[in-house]
């Protein structure tokens, strides 16, 4: 059975004969319902050479539902961004835009 470099995480090769990649057997957890989600949004300039970016954590879910949530507020608030580590980065000051939507759709908001 052959894996590709992006499923051992970046690993080519091991010595050990009983080694076995971290990753492997671990799944996502299932995506809760948009009233049982608790998401935090929070405006942050660290690392990001002075530009604001809102950042949307907190979700509980599959990879693919949070990429579909971050093209939604992506598209509401007409500007880009992205997802990674979890979290949803939409570019500018958003905050207020982002509560409203997400709490249109049945999120609870921090």
């Amino acid at each position: 059975m052959k894996k590709d470099k992006k499923s051992l995480g970046g690993l080519i090769y091991s010595t050990n004969p009983g080694f076995t990649p971290e990753n492997e057997g671990e799944e996502e957890p299932d995506t809760l319902p948009n009233e049982k989600q608790r998401l935090k949004i929070a405006l942050d300039k660290k690392n990001r050479g002075g530009k604001e970016v809102t950042l949307v954590t907190g979700f509980v879910g599959k990879a693919e539902d949070l990429e579909i949530l971050g093209k939604q507020l992506k598209n509401k608030c007409g500007s880009g961004g992205s997802v990674k580590d979890n979290e949803i980065i939409i570019q500018g000051d958003k905050r207020e835009l982002v509560t409203n939507f997400l709490r249109s759709l049945g999120y609870t908001v921090k």
